[in-house]
This record gives C-alpha cells, structure tokens and sequence, in this order.
C-alpha cells in the first residue's frame, strides 16, 4: 500500500513490489533531460529481485545483495554499424538489493531508486561518476 505525501510515494505495510520500483525507476527516465532521454528509448529497463549467480560471479561478488543495479550493452560512445543483430541494452534494478539498502540507510526510496537508476543510465552513456551525479541533479531539478 502507497500514500503520496508531498508528490512522493511513502509505503507501509508490504515491501514495494517490482512494479512500484519500476515506475519510479520509469518516472526517473521521465524526468531527465531531452539530449539524454533520447537517447534511451531502445533500452530495456526492468526489475528483478536479485542478479543471477553468473552475473554475480563475472563482477567478482559473492552475495546477490551487493548488487542493486547493472547496465548490460556497449556505451553508446564504443557502438558502431556493425554491431547489428545484438542483443538490446538493459538496465536491470535488483528490488531486494534495493529494499535492503533502504532499510539500512533509510533513504528515501524514490530518491534511492532514482539515484540506482541514473547510475546504470551513466554507464550506457560511458559518464563519469562526477558526471552521473550532475546528471542526477539535473533530473531531481526538473522533478514535479
């Protein structure tokens, strides 16, 4: 169950679903900027409640909830013409590695979300972590 206080979401009760972080994840990708939202319409973006052993394995971690977001594709700056008939890029939110952050640092979650969120975003675009954290302003700016 979600309230809105203030033009944001607060739950009780029932941990968020993946559909309730989806959306906020979504409304994130609504928010940023034209030259970067673009650029973003053939990307995957879904939920999942943990990475599967073999994704955990290739980044060198040992438990699903080390893990509350990852990019898979090539950073639009190293694709090419060639690269026709490869699989779409996918941005994958990990709900439980999420809700387990948001219970310990007790952040809000949209703001968690939207900050896991423009991060993957980020590394599609190659960006630096300095730059993902102004990109990030820049979609908290242009919130409602």
């Amino acid at each position: 169950m979600a309230a809105r206080m203030s033009g944001q979401a607060t739950f009780y009760g029932e941990a968020p679903d993946a559909d309730a972080i989806e959306a906020i994840g979504r409304a994130t990708i609504a928010r940023l900027p034209v030259q970067f939202a673009e650029h973003l319409s053939d990307i995957v973006f879904a939920v999942e409640e943990f990475a599967d052993d073999q994704t955990l394995a290739e980044l060198g971690l040992e438990h699903p909830l080390d893990l509350s977001g990852l990019y898979h594709g090539r950073p639009l700056g190293e694709k090419s013409s060639m690269d026709s008939g490869a699989m779409p890029d996918r941005i994958v939110l990990y709900r439980r590695a999420i809700l387990e952050e948001w219970i310990e640092t007790g952040v809000r979650l949209d703001d968690l979300v939207a900050h896991v969120t423009i991060h993957e975003i980020g590394h599609h675009f190659g960006l630096s972590d300095d730059d993902m954290h102004a990109l990030e302003e820049s979609a908290g700016d242009a919130a409602p």
